[in-house]
């Protein structure tokens, strides 16, 4: 076989290498890159893992703040009795919950109103998750709290980039520490922005990017030496929250994540950070 064969034998192979690493593209698993195939398998995997001690590590990890993010972010959205609503990556309920008390209490301050009892009946709002495990612990929470056969709440297993909702349908859109797990997050905010109607508002709270220095070092030290290791003492898994910590410091800062909000087509984008930005609540309304 002539050197020119042979030249071309692997010219044609390397070819196909690159061609085949080319189709498969990268993607960040916490600070690991990963092919954007598998990413959501790994994801469902972390919370297939944690989801029966979701919440209670919530509360450790925050000291309890996650309570008081999560009102602040439902504040914003100022729910009403007749919404319909969609809470992504909301398996648990926490932030469903909170919505639907918003509402009773202002069906409540409305008493005696036929028009707002009516539209109690026909609020909706849709629990979506891609983890059947963590909407199992919602549905379970619901029966604990009485809601069990509660109309108003409806569990849904989906996807945050590629929703079954129809276009428009929505008044509102929340998404809570749910973001930053999706493999493309320009494709969920565009699908937020498709089931939204036209006066719908996007809200996310998510943890983003301490500026402040010396706090910054402290939330730094806090995240990688101390989180991980009360993952493995409470939820029996380091990884999972090794993974937490990591793919927050790849998500896109505030300033950034803003800009990619007001790109999908959202208007009055705007956020505001708490605790100094270890979380910030984006929003952005549908014109």
């Amino acid at each position: 076989m002539s050197m020119r064969s042979i030249y071309r034998g692997l010219r044609m192979n390397h070819s196909r290498f690159l061609c085949s690493h080319l189709h498969s593209h990268a993607t960040s698993f916490g600070f690991k890159e990963v092919r954007e195939e598998d990413k959501s398998q790994m994801v469902g995997n972390v919370f297939t893992s944690v989801a029966s001690s979701y919440d209670v590590m919530n509360d450790l990890m925050s000291g309890g703040l996650h309570r008081l993010w999560k009102e602040r972010l439902v504040s914003k959205l100022s729910p009403f009795p007749g919404m319909k609503h969609l809470d992504v990556a909301g398996g648990t309920g926490d932030v469903a919950f909170r919505i639907l008390d918003s509402i009773h209490d202002v069906a409540h301050r409305a008493v005696g109103d036929i028009h707002d009892d009516n539209l109690l009946e026909e609020t909706q709002i849709f629990v979506c998750d891609l983890n059947p495990n963590m909407l199992r612990v919602g549905r379970k929470r619901a029966q604990e709290r009485g809601l069990g056969g509660n109309k108003s709440l409806i569990w849904v297993e989906g996807d945050a980039e590629k929703l079954t909702f129809g276009d428009g349908s929505m008044d509102g859109y929340t998404i809570a520490f749910g973001i930053r797990n999706v493999t493309h997050i320009e494709k969920a905010l565009a699908e937020a922005y498709r089931v939204l109607k036209p006066g719908g508002r996007f809200l996310c709270l998510e943890l983003s990017h301490v500026e402040l220095p010396i706090f910054k070092e402290l939330y730094d030290y806090y995240s990688f030496s101390v989180i991980p290791k009360v993952g493995e003492l409470v939820a029996g898994d380091r990884e999972s929250y090794q993974y937490l910590v990591e793919s927050i410091r790849r998500f896109p800062r505030q300033e950034k994540f803003a800009t990619m909000i007001a790109e999908a087509g959202f208007q009055k984008v705007e956020y505001e950070n708490l605790v100094g930005g270890v979380v910030a609540i984006h929003s952005g309304l549908k014109f």
